[in-house]
């Protein structure tokens, strides 16, 4: 399966979650030349930048332990030229959303599982 379709399959679904937890999506896909953002949202008084991470199960670890150093400090530079480009006074947040789908995007009820602010 393309892990492309996957991932775009996945931050749609992670969109929807928090459309549902009453956060204001802002973008989905934000990309530049230091990295992408999956989900750029609003809830309450924070910015949320979203990493999301879809598996079919647990073998080689969940979603978060893929979320390593290198990755974060790729998703810390990009939100800081992110907030550069669109003033704002809410407080930086960063989140990780798992999901669980062990059919794929076939699964019909995937286990989501949202973590803040993890680093």
């Amino acid at each position: 399966m393309n892990t492309t379709l996957i991932g775009r399959w996945g931050e749609e679904l992670a969109a929807q979650y928090l459309k549902r937890k009453k956060y204001k999506i802002i973008s989905m896909g934000y990309r530049c030349r230091y990295g992408e953002i999956d989900i750029i949202a609003q809830c309450r008084k924070c910015i949320v930048f979203v990493e999301v991470k879809v598996r079919k199960n647990t073998d080689f670890g969940a979603g978060r332990e893929f979320v390593n150093r290198w990755k974060i400090d790729k998703i810390r530079t990009t939100a800081k030229l992110w907030l550069s480009q669109n003033e704002t006074d809410l407080q930086p947040r960063f989140d990780v959303i798992e999901i669980l789908a062990p059919q794929g995007i076939h699964t019909v009820t995937p286990l989501i599982n949202h973590l803040e602010d993890v680093f």
